[in-house]
């Protein structure tokens, strides 16, 4: 083909557009018109019928809301029914569906009764920040802060709301009852002086001329001195309903607190090959059920020793008889009855969960003071021939603690917000790997790497520790390298669970476990001590 040719040729090609022969000027005289009409059509508003979809868009979530609302009435029951987890579960699709500061502070609620206390908290902030006129959700808030000691954080939020409702005496109530208790604990400080410590039986030396009335026909201690005898005479006593003699009770506290001073905060325990050993978890009041574990176990002894894992007090309206039971054991076999210290015993809790409240009442307020003083001094953990080590609640935020660390702890004091003491008294595991926060604000959770890790670097085979209420009163975790004991059946007479104590012999560390159901008592109920402002936020 000649260049004359494919010129020709390539013209024509250019020329054809859409099948119609055009010249070159024409063609882009037609592309500049369409690109003109384009860009007009562009600049015109675009009339929309957008009528059906917003009716789609409102349906979905009128949809949304009424199948939230239908959970959060499902939460409702289960929390009526004790059924606190299944509730939490309702109440989180129905946030998930809906976010709403009712729907946060009913979870809130459902976590207060689990003893979640940090959850509660986070749950009453969002609550809060949702619907700041919603205010149910300062209480929830309120009552989270008070369940982690925070009183004056507390306080603000019954002021604010107390403002709000000038004329509600409910809420005036509860702003004057934590209005108390912050200044009650600012007279405490203010009255607080440092001097050398000093034992029970040194500040209150004129407690030994109490008269024991001729009326008294209660148990008596021999020469001074926890007897077998005594033992059998208390217990049989309480069950009865009847209160130890003041004089003899004074005396068990003023032994005790010189005993436990000489104590390590970990105390090592030996279990020679064939003994049986026993470790109990939470108690917290329940005398009956304490009562009902010796008649299931046997009575402590010699051949019979025990390991009781805190958390003796609170909650339970027995408390008072269930911790002189525990220390007059202590005095009687002091190497073969062991008790650590839990987060209940501590100023806080006692002051708001019945204990003070329950000593005050069956003795006085300075009995009270007394067990601060003594429950300071507790051991905080045990190890059980250099393979079991046994807490209240569980392991640390550090990788490189180890047994020797725990041994050196200053213990004589209240639990600290963070830290090895901390964390000993409120800890609790976890399912997956590494570590979190707390579900209780206050220490760490941990997961199954972190506890194999501190076994293998401490050589120990497993961990005990206590806490939580647990369905079957005990719980296997972690490869086995973790169980949780719990020793207060149907817990406040709501929950439902079994207790459950763990027996182990010296020469394999086995742990076998024996559950056991609540046993009736007395028509006192849980909570019947405690600071009035708990039974307000129920």
């Amino acid at each position: 083909m000649s260049a004359t040719q494919v010129e020709v040729q390539q013209n024509n090609e250019d020329q054809k557009i859409g099948g119609v022969n055009k010249s070159a000027d024409s063609v882009v005289t037609t592309l500049n018109n369409a690109l003109n009409e384009n860009n007009n059509a562009m600049d015109k508003p675009i009339k929309m019928d957008t009528t059906a979809t917003q009716e789609e868009t409102k349906n979905g979530v009128d949809e949304q809301k009424e199948l939230a609302e239908k959970y959060k009435n499902q939460g409702n029951e289960l929390l009526k029914n004790k059924e606190f987890t299944k509730a939490i579960e309702m109440y989180t699709k129905a946030i998930e569906l809906y976010p709403c500061a009712i729907y946060y502070a009913n979870r809130s609620l459902a976590h207060l009764r689990q003893e979640s206390f940090g959850f509660a908290l986070q749950d009453g902030l969002s609550s809060v920040k949702t619907d700041p006129n919603y205010l149910k959700g300062y209480y929830r808030r309120a009552a989270a802060q008070m369940s982690l000691g925070k009183f004056k954080q507390a306080l603000a939020d019954f002021e604010y709301v107390s403002k709000c409702r000038p004329n509600d005496k409910d809420a005036k109530l509860k702003y004057t009852e934590c209005n108390k208790i912050v200044k009650m604990r600012a007279f405490e400080r203010a009255i607080a002086v440092d001097k050398p410590e000093k034992t029970l039986a040194e500040m209150y030396k004129e407690l030994e001329d109490i008269a024991i009335e001729d009326a008294y026909s209660g148990p008596a201690l021999k020469d001074n001195k926890v007897t077998l005898e005594f033992m059998m005479d208390l217990m049989e006593h309480y069950k009865n309903q009847k209160i130890l003699h003041r004089k003899y009770a004074y005396k068990i506290l003023c032994d005790i607190d010189q005993y436990m001073r000489t104590q390590p905060s970990l105390v090592d325990i030996n279990v020679p090959d064939e003994s049986k050993f026993t470790i109990c978890g939470d108690i917290h009041g329940q005398f009956y059920d304490l009562m009902n574990i010796f008649k299931i176990n046997g009575l402590p002894s010699p051949t019979n020793p025990y390991l009781f894992n805190g958390d003796f007090v609170d909650r339970g309206s027995f408390s008072v008889e269930c911790i002189f039971t525990l220390f007059g054991f202590k005095l009687l076999y002091p190497n073969h009855f062991f008790m650590s210290r839990g987060n209940h015993e501590s100023i806080n809790m006692n002051q708001m969960y019945g204990f003070t409240g329950e000593v005050s009442a069956k003795y006085t307020s300075r009995m009270a003071d007394m067990f601060t003083r003594v429950f300071n001094w507790l051991p905080l953990c045990h190890c059980i021939n250099n393979k079991i080590l046994v807490m209240h609640g569980g392991l640390f935020s550090s990788d490189s603690v180890v047994l020797e660390d725990l041994r050196r702890i200053d213990r004589n004091c209240q639990p600290p917000e963070e830290g090895l003491m901390c964390e000993l008294l409120w800890s609790d595991p976890q399912t997956w790997p590494g570590r979190g926060p707390s579900k209780r604000g206050v220490g760490i959770q941990f997961g199954p790497d972190v506890t194999k890790a501190f076994c293998n670097r401490n050589n120990l085979d497993y961990i005990v520790r206590s806490h939580e209420v647990k369905d079957m009163g005990y719980e296997v975790t972690h490869d086995g390298q973790c169980i949780t004991v719990f020793s207060a059946p149907n817990y406040c007479d709501t929950m439902g669970n079994m207790g459950a104590f763990i027996t182990i012999k010296g020469n394999d560390l086995k742990p076998n476990f024996q559950s056991f159901e609540a046993v009736p008592h007395p028509d006192v109920k849980p909570m019947a001590y405690a600071n009035s402002l708990m039974s307000l936020l129920a």
